[in-house]
């Protein structure tokens, strides 16, 4: 709609990366499978989406011996928690180092809190499933933490399953909804299919599994709000691009999305929000209409909204 008023040569979509890492094995924690080469890719991202296999087939032998999606979740989730245990269990030593010398006044509360984390740990609860406590959550910010990091499930499913996607599928919906995840349900190999073919041909493919959009993008609405992200749009230039930002984002470090010039020089924002803009018709005749607002360095911005910064360099 953005792109529509202001007539651009080019448009960005807002995007989500996905990294695909290869999969966990029981005794990663230890160092089998990729181990700690796994481990340590995924604590560089800000958010996890684990696939789980809810489908039987004789053909592709299961590593556990059979389909049972919570515990293959389970599993998984064991070994990141015993990942993190050790790097917590770093901590502690440090910690009670600094007590024992009594070089940090604060280290006493730091150990108490590290060691609550530890003993949750050791009896596999995921830390993010952890009552709020700002100072322990300020003291395992550093660590990136495996089991802090939110989580969405995608139940791979047959074919046959769709729309629903069967019994293993809603296991794990449930377990999804007792953890505080999110869950998506999709077929791999019909996504692939859906691929390789034009957006029409693609769409009615689905809708012949009584899928109203593709699984991806039920998957990247999900991370969206598992990220807890906006969009806003910039119209500089001859291009617009929608840039996703934490929802609680002020005007200068969203400018800085754009180029870190225009965070460390920012002197205003000049704010609509999309569905004005395209009531006015054009940026000119919402300007002449007083639509735009000009914000300063505390406005935070909202989704839709359609900002130009103004900055010095």
């Amino acid at each position: 709609a953005v792109a529509g008023i202001t007539r651009p040569d080019r448009t960005v979509q807002a995007t989500v990366d996905f990294v695909d890492i290869a999969g966990l094995v029981r005794g990663a924690s230890h160092g089998e499978g990729l181990g700690n080469q796994f481990l340590g890719h995924i604590r560089e991202v800000a958010a996890l989406a684990h696939v789980v296999r809810c489908f039987p087939d004789p053909d592709v032998p299961h590593m556990e011996g059979g389909v049972d999606p919570v515990r293959d979740i389970e599993l998984v989730e064991a070994e990141l928690a015993l990942a993190d245990l050790a790097a917590v269990e770093r901590e502690v030593e440090r910690a009670r180092s600094l007590v024992r010398t009594h070089h940090d006044p604060k280290a006493g509360s730091q150990l108490t809190l590290l060691n609550d984390a530890a003993e949750a740990l050791k009896r596999g609860r995921q830390v993010r499933l952890l009552p709020s406590d700002p100072e322990r959550e300020m003291l395992l910010r550093p660590l990136r933490l495996l089991t802090d990091k939110p989580v969405v499930y995608v139940a791979n499913v047959a074919e046959a399953e769709l729309p629903s996607g069967g019994a293993a599928a809603a296991q794990v919906v449930r377990h999804a909804a007792e953890v505080r995840a999110g869950a998506v349900i999709l077929a791999a190999k019909l996504e692939a299919e859906a691929a390789g073919l034009s957006d029409v041909d693609a769409l009615e493919l689905l809708r012949a599994y009584g899928l109203a959009e593709r699984g991806l993008d039920a998957l990247i609405h999900a991370a969206y709000r598992l990220l807890d992200l906006v969009t806003f749009f910039s119209t500089a230039s001859k291009e617009v691009r929608a840039w996703p930002v934490p929802r609680g984002t002020r005007a200068p470090q969203a400018a800085g999305e754009i180029h870190t010039d225009m965070e460390r020089g920012f002197i205003r924002a000049e704010v609509i929000q999309w569905e004005a803009l395209v009531s006015a018709g054009s940026l000119r005749a919402a300007q002449d209409h007083g639509l735009i607002r000009l914000e300063g360095k505390d406005y935070v911005i909202q989704d839709g909204d359609v900002v130009q910064f103004r900055f010095a360099v």
